[in-house]
């Protein structure tokens, strides 16, 4: 998992490529969506502003074809972050849905306000703790400038 410390320092690391740009765009147009709703900017990346407390069951959860990105504005919270090779594996992939699920134990990290997190594809994660938060929830496609129409 890569934890930037702002908005600006995630800007500045990832200036280039279309998909990290689409990211800024989608957190910069928050104020104009619904929160709770899916939101999409072409077919790499679908956004939505989450409110209230992280929905945890207690299992890690991977993903191979998009990087969750998660932004904060307002609160904080704990996730739990391991390596998928260090973990067993409770339902196998599904590429319906990009979701595997595995069950372990991995490194705790606090998350807070203005931090960005992306959770790598190499890694899964489990949110932890009953802290309610704000923020943009990104699932941003592991390709760059891949399809045509991009």
């Amino acid at each position: 998992m890569i934890v930037l410390d702002s908005l600006a320092q995630f800007k500045l690391v990832y200036r280039n490529g279309r998909k990290w740009n689409r990211c800024v765009e989608a957190i910069e147009n928050i104020e104009n969506i619904q929160e709770g709703m899916m939101h999409s900017i072409g077919d790499s990346l679908v956004y939505m502003v989450q409110n209230g407390v992280t929905p945890t069951n207690g299992i890690f959860t991977g993903n191979r074809r998009y990087f969750d990105v998660h932004y904060y504005l307002e609160g904080s919270e704990q996730v739990e972050v391991a390596e998928k090779a260090q973990l067993t594996t409770e339902v196998a992939y599904q590429d319906e849905t990009d979701r595997e699920t595995l069950v372990g134990s991995g490194e705790v990290i606090a998350l807070s306000e203005g931090q960005i997190a992306i959770f790598e594809n190499d890694k899964a994660y489990r949110f932890l703790g009953e802290n309610p938060v704000r923020k943009v929830v990104l699932k941003v496609t592991i390709e760059d400038g891949y399809f045509l129409n991009k």
